[in-house]
C-alpha cells in the first residue's frame, strides 16, 4: 500500500496514508471499537461508487443510473437479514450513531424522555449525553451499573424506569463487558408502555456468529455500527419489525440523511458475505476467548477489572486500586509509546475528569484478525501490566516496545 496514484496528485496525503498503514501494521491496535477489514472490503469502500447520487431505496430512486447501487444495497440488505434473522433492514446510516437518530427521529417527538446507561458506566454520546443531539433535542434520564459488582442493575432500572415514565428505554453499550440480558430490559419497557432499543455496535459480530444473545426480535429496535467486531464496510444499520420500516426508512432519507455513501455500502454488503462463512464464527469465538485471556492475565497481574471479568469482546480496568497514582492517560500514553494502542476510559463512580480517566479499555476484535490466539494474549497482557507499572521508565517501554515489534512480524498486516 503505497499509494502510488495518490502520490503522484498529492504527496502530503500520500504521505499520511502510507504512514497510517505503517502505525496499523507495526503495533497492535487494541481500541475495541475498531478492525481490520479484509482487503475485499478495502477495494469495495474505495470503489466507484463514491461518484454515484443514489437518494432513496433499492427501485425507488431519485436519480436516474442507479442500477448498480440497487443490486449492491439489495445484497446488503438481504445478507443483513440473513445475517441478524431481521424482518427489515436499513444500511443506509453513515455510523451507529446516524442509526440511532433515525429510529429517535421515527418514533420519538422532541421533548420525549430516554431512559439510557450513564456514559461513564459504559453508555454513549448518542444515548442522550448532553453534548450530543440525543441530549439536547430530547428529556433523557440515565440509569447505572451497580457500583459493587459492575453488572446492570435491572431491578434499580425497572424502578428508574417505573419513576420516569420514559419514551424509549436504550440498552447496548461501548463500555460494558458483559452479556446483555435483552429480555430483561425488554420487560421494563414493555411495563412502562416505551419502545426498547438496542444498540449492539460493539457486539454486531458477536452476535452474528451467535457468541452473544441476540436483541432482534425481542427489542424493537437494533442498531449497530458495521464496522468493528463485524468487520465489514464503515457505517450504521436499523434492524426492525415490518410494521415500522416505513418510519425508519423516511427518518433516515429525507429525515436524517441525503445521498446514501454507497461506496460504503458496498463495503457492508462484502463484509455480511465475508461474516456469513464458516470461517467468521470461529474468528468471533476466538474475539471473546482473546478477551478472556487477556482479562485473566491482567487480573493475575494484580490490575482490576470492573465486573471481574468480560463475556465480550472487551477488558474495562480500574486503576484506581492498583495504580492510584496513575490515570487512564498515563497510561494510554505510555501503552501506546509501547506499540499497544487502546484508550483511556471512564469506569463506574468515575472520580476524575472523563478527559483523563481511571480506567482503560481494551479489545481484540483487530489484533484477532491479524491471527493472535490465547497464547498471543498472555503475552500482551504482561506487556500491558508491565508498562501499567512503570509509565515513566522508558526502558522498561522499549523493552516491551521490542517484543511487540516481533508479535506485529510474527503476524503481518496487509503484506502487499
Amino acid at each position: 500500500m503505497e499509494y502510488d496514484i495518490v502520490r503522484e496528485v498529492d504527496p502530503e496525503v500520500a504521505d499520511a496514508l502510507t504512514s497510517e498503514v505503517d502505525r496499523q501494521r507495526s503495533g497492535l491496535q487494541m481500541i475495541a471499537s475498531e478492525n481490520h477489514v479484509s482487503k475485499a472490503v478495502l477495494e469495495a469502500q474505495s470503489s466507484v461508487l463514491t461518484n454515484k447520487y443514489a437518494e432513496g431505496y433499492p427501485g425507488k430512486r431519485y436519480y436516474a443510473g442507479c442500477e448498480h447501487a440497487d443490486t449492491i444495497e439489495t445484497l446488503a440488505v438481504e445478507r443483513a437479514k440473513e445475517l441478524w434473522g431481521a424482518d427489515h433492514v436499513n444500511v443506509q446510516p453513515h455510523s451507529g450513531t446516524q442509526a440511532n437518530m433515525g429510529v429517535y427521529l421515527a418514533m420519538l417527538d422532541p421533548g420525549d424522555r430516554i431512559l439510557s446507561l450513564d456514559l461513564t458506566h459504559g453508555g454513549h454520546l448518542s444515548h442522550g449525553h448532553p453534548a450530543n443531539f440525543a441530549g439536547q433535542l430530547f428529556e433523557v434520564e440515565q440509569y447505572e451499573v451497580d457500583p459493587e459488582t459492575g453488572y446492570i442493575d435491572y431491578e434499580g432500572l425497572a424502578e428508574q424506569a417505573d419513576e420516569f415514565d420514559p419514551d424509549i428505554v436504550v440498552s447496548g453499550y461501548s463500555a460494558y463487558p458483559r452479556e446483555v440480558e435483552w429480555d430483561r430490559i425488554q420487560a421494563v419497557a414493555d411495563d412502562v408502555g416505551a419502545y426498547h432499543l438496542a444498540d449492539i455496535a460493539h457486539i454486531t459480530g458477536l452476535v452474528a456468529a451467535d457468541v452473544h444473545s441476540s436483541p432482534v426480535g425481542i427489542a424493537d429496535f437494533v442498531t449497530g455500527s458495521t464496522h468493528k467486531t463485524i468487520r465489514s464496510g464503515r457505517g450504521g444499520i436499523i434492524m426492525c419489525e415490518e410494521e415500522f420500516a416505513d418510519d425508519v426508512d423516511s427518518a433516515v432519507f429525507p429525515g436524517a440523511q441525503g445521498g446514501p455513501l454507497m461506496h460504503n455500502v458496498a463495503g457492508k454488503a462484502v463484509g455480511f458475505k465475508e461474516a456469513l462463512q464458516p470461517e467468521f464464527e470461529a474468528y468471533a469465538e476466538q474475539v471473546v476467548e482473546n478477551a478472556r485471556t487477556l482479562g485473566e492475565t491482567l487480573q493475575e497481574n494484580g490490575l482490576s477489572l470492573v465486573s471481574g471479568g468480560t463475556d465480550t469482546h472487551l477488558v474495562l480496568v480500574d486503576l484506581r486500586e492498583s495504580h492510584p497514582e496513575t490515570t487512564g492517560g498515563d497510561a494510554e500514553d505510555a501503552l501506546e509509546e509501547a506499540g499497544i494502542v487502546l484508550n483511556a476510559n471512564t469506569v463506574p463512580g468515575e472520580t476524575r475528569s472523563a478527559f483523563n480517566p481511571s480506567g482503560i479499555r481494551a479489545g481484540t476484535p483487530a489484533i484477532t484478525s491479524r491471527g493472535f490466539e490465547e497464547e498471543e494474549m498472555r503475552t500482551v497482557g504482561d506487556c500491558i501490566a508491565r508498562v501499567v507499572d512503570a509509565t515513566d521508565d522508558e526502558s522498561a517501554i522499549e523493552e516491551v516496545r521490542r517484543e511487540i515489534d516481533a508479535l506485529c512480524e510474527a503476524h503481518p498486516l496487509y503484506e502487499d
